[in-house]
């Protein structure tokens, strides 16, 4: 995507951002039996300090995560019922 994670004040590019979240979801899917519970409970800030995570992409304004994967997740949801 370009875009960067910023996650308790450091930048992650999508390489790792990625990479955090599947661990993330490796360790509490049972919290998260839902792409938006996902999203929510872990995906939005850090389990350790409460910080709320952040997007950053080239040309647009941070927004946080939540945001910025709840609109992905609705265009890709788009995206596979025009598919069909």
């Amino acid at each position: 995507s370009g875009c960067t994670l910023i996650r308790n004040g450091s930048r992650h590019d999508a390489q790792e951002a990625a990479s955090h979240l599947r661990l993330k979801y490796r360790r509490g899917r049972r919290y998260a039996p839902t792409a938006e519970l996902f999203i929510e409970r872990l995906a939005s800030k850090s389990s350790l300090s409460g910080t709320p995570y952040a997007i950053e992409c080239p040309g647009s304004e941070v927004v946080p995560s939540s945001d910025w994967l709840t609109r992905r997740l609705r265009e890709y949801r788009e995206q596979q019922s025009s598919a069909r």
